[in-house]
């Protein structure tokens, strides 16, 4: 079995993600080292030990050593998991406005995201554009997942070479996706309101 990396940023379904590969028989590591002050230092080391361990890894620090474990493991599948930018950025300050993490801070350069959304967009969508970039000639490797848009097993399967399983594909999250999906219509409607 090939090594799986979901390299797709927090809150675009890595948590649907992971159950969905655990589901296919995957032992999967999730996130690490978001309160670690010292994240930014260690993270490429701990990044390659742990997936050395692991079939299949998601979450944060992961998607910023998409190259790294590329070249560390030749064969791999990668999963890049996506939302619509303004869903995700709802989503990142529903989630984790007001607060502040070493991890946010290392990646975006400002750990709380309430007043730098524009900055948390250019990072997410600059992310998303460079994996293509990297993956442009190997599409046999990269595997682009909307999972907010309903995607699941039948993108899935195929790329990993696997049959589809009877059971139905593990959304995780969809009430908290109908409340954001709620709160940008009441936004937008007072931005348009005036």
């Amino acid at each position: 079995m090939n090594k799986v990396f979901g390299i797709g940023f927090h809150k675009t379904g890595t948590t649907s993600l992971a159950n969905a590969l655990r589901e296919l028989g995957y032992t999967v590591a999730g996130p690490f080292g978001v309160d670690d002050p010292d994240i930014a230092a260690t993270a490429r080391v701990r990044v390659l030990e742990r997936a050395a361990e692991w079939d299949a890894v998601q979450d944060n620090p992961w998607p910023l050593f998409y190259r790294e474990l590329d070249e560390s493991f030749p064969g791999s599948k990668f999963i890049l998991t996506i939302r619509q930018t303004d869903a995700w950025i709802a989503s990142v300050l529903q989630h984790f406005g007001g607060q502040t993490t070493p991890m946010r801070e290392w990646i975006y350069g400002v750990g709380d995201p309430v007043g730098a959304e524009a900055i948390y967009r250019e990072r997410y969508e600059r992310h998303n554009r460079e994996v293509l970039d990297y993956f442009a000639d190997r599409p046999d490797d990269l595997l682009v997942l909307n999972i907010a848009d309903g995607r699941g097993w039948e993108d899935i399967c195929p790329f990993l070479g696997h049959d589809m399983p009877d059971s139905p594909f593990p959304h995780a999250n969809r009430s908290q996706e109908r409340k954001l999906t709620r709160i940008l219509r009441r936004r937008l409607r007072r931005v348009i309101s005036g």
